[in-house]
C-alpha cells in the first residue's frame, strides 16, 4: 500500500497514477484510489470515474471514493437524520439530502475503502492519491480520533442523551439523535478497527511525499513528514516534481530537500513538453521517474517508533524531525502518554512494563523525541540525590 500525499497543486495524483500503471505493466494487479474530494484521477487517465471500482486497462483498476454514496449505500440511518436535521432548519429538502454529509465522512469512507481491499487481499498493490496534505493528516489520524471518542466520549454522551431526550425534545428545533442513530454510529467507528495497524505496519504500508522546489511547499513538506513520523507512518521516498532543466531551477531548494530528507531516496521528475494525460505520458513520467526500479519495492525502512532498554530504564523514541523543542509537549493520563507537536496531539497506549513506571524526563536530539520511563523507587533516589 503506498499513499501519495503533498500540497495541493504539486501534481501528486500524476506521480499516483503513473506508479499505478508502471506496477500494472509489471504485472502486478493493481488499485489506484483517490480519497480528495475534488477528484482528479479520471482526468489524468483521461477516462470517466464513478465511486465503483473501474478497470482501466489489464491489471489496473481505479476507484474515486465518494463519501455521499458511502453514506446513501452503507449508513442510511446517519445519512437520513443529518437530511431531517437540515430540513427542519429551513432547506429545500434536496439540498438537505445533498449536504447531508457530516464532517469527517470523506475520512471515513476512504478508510473503509482502504480496509476493504487490504482485507480482501485480491491484489497486489495498493496505491492511494490522498487530498492535499491536511485533509490527508486528517485522514491518518482519524482512526485514533475515532478509538478516543469510542472509549471516552461515547458510552456517556449516548447515556446522557437517554436521559435528556424525552425532556430537551419538545423544546429544540431539531431533532436529537435517537438511540438507533448512536447504535449507528458505533458500527461505523467499530468498523475502522484495526485500521491503525494496517495503516502504521511499514512491512505492508508507506507514505510517498511529491513537492515542488519552492518555498511553501518545502516547507509543508517538511511539517507532513515530522506529523506522519509522529503517528508512526514510514515515509520511504521523496519525489521532487516537475524539476526545470539546467540552472532554471533555484539550487538553494534543491540542497534543501537533499539536507532536510537525508536518509530518504529521493526521486527527480523533470518538467515534461506536454501535458501528462493518459497511459502513454503516464508510463513516461513512471519511467522519469523510477527508472528501472520496481515501484512497488519499499526503498527505504525505518521504525518511527521504538523502545530500548538503557540500563535499568527504559526510552520510549519517537521521530518528529524537524519539530522544535519549544513545539513539543507531553502529558501523562492513566497509562496514556500524550504528545503534542504543533497543532497535532498522539494518544500513545503505553506498553504495561512502561506505564508501570515514571517518566524520567525527555530529550529531543537528531529528530528524534526520547522519553525516559524510570522505576519509581530508583526515581526517588535520583530526587533524593539532587536534593
Amino acid at each position: 500500500m503506498i499513499l501519495f500525499t503533498g500540497k495541493g497543486g504539486v501534481g501528486k495524483t500524476s506521480v499516483a497514477a503513473a506508479t499505478a500503471v508502471q506496477c500494472a505493466k509489471a504485472g502486478y494487479r493493481t488499485i489506484v484510489m483517490s480519497t480528495d474530494p475534488a477528484h482528479s484521477l479520471g482526468d489524468s487517465f483521461d477516462v470517466e470515474l464513478g465511486p465503483d471500482l473501474t478497470p482501466i486497462s489489464n491489471n489496473l483498476w481505479a476507484h474515486e471514493v465518494s463519501s455521499l454514496h458511502e453514506m446513501q449505500r452503507h449508513w442510511v440511518k446517519l445519512h437520513e437524520y443529518a437530511a431531517e436535521v437540515f430540513a427542519t432548519q429551513g432547506l429545500d429538502e434536496v439540498v438537505a439530502e445533498e449536504v447531508a454529509n457530516p464532517p469527517g465522512m470523506d475520512e471515513v469512507a476512504s478508510l473503509m475503502w482502504i480496509k476493504h481491499y487490504a482485507q480482501r487481499a485480491e491484489h497486489d498493490v495498493l496505491i492511494v492519491d490522498c487530498a492535499p496534505t491536511g485533509e490527508t493528516l486528517q485522514l491518518l489520524t482519524f482512526p485514533d480520533a475515532a478509538k478516543w471518542w469510542l472509549d471516552k466520549i461515547y458510552p456517556w454522551s449516548r447515556r446522557a442523551m437517554r436521559v435528556a431526550r424525552p425532556v430537551l425534545q419538545p423544546m429544540m428545533g431539531i431533532p436529537l439523535p435517537t438511540d438507533e442513530i448512536y447504535a449507528s454510529l458505533k458500527d461505523l467507528l467499530l468498523d475502522l478497527g484495526g485500521m491503525r495497524k494496517v495503516l502504521t505496519d511499514s512491512s505492508m504500508t508507506t507514505v510517498r511525499i511529491v513537492l515542488n522546489l519552492e518555498k511553501m511547499v518545502i516547507k509543508e513538506a517538511k511539517r507532513a513528514y515530522t506529523y506522519l513520523s509522529l503517528f508512526g507512518y514510514s515515509t520511504d521516498a521523496v519525489i521532487v516534481n516537475r524539476l526545470l532543466p539546467g540552472e532554471l531551477h533555484d539550487e538553494r531548494y534543491r540542497v534543501e530537500v537533499e539536507q532536510s530528507f537525508t536518509g530518504i531516496p529521493i526521486f527527480n521528475v523533470p518538467l515534461f513538453d506536454r501535458e501528462v494525460i493518459g497511459e502513454k505520458m503516464l508510463l513516461r513520467m513512471a519511467r522519469e521517474t523510477y527508472g528501472d526500479r520496481d515501484p512497488s519495492q519499499h526503498f527505504a525502512t525505518s521504525s518511527p517508533q521504538r523502545i530500548d532498554k538503557d540500563g535499568a530504564d527504559y526510552v520510549l523514541t519517537l521521530k518528529v524531525p524537524f519539530a522544535d523543542r519549544s513545539a513539543v509537549d507531553l502529558n501523562r493520563h492513566n497509562g496514556e502518554l500524550y504528545v503534542t507537536v504543533g497543532n497535532y496531539r498522539r494518544e500513545i497506549s503505553l506498553p504495561r512494563v512502561l506505564a508501570q513506571r515514571d517518566t524520567a524526563g525527555a530529550t529531543i536530539r537528531d529528530g528524534e523525541l526520547r522519553v525516559r520511563f524510570a522505576r519509581r523507587e530508583q526515581k526517588a533516589t535520583l530526587q533524593e540525590k539532587k536534593a
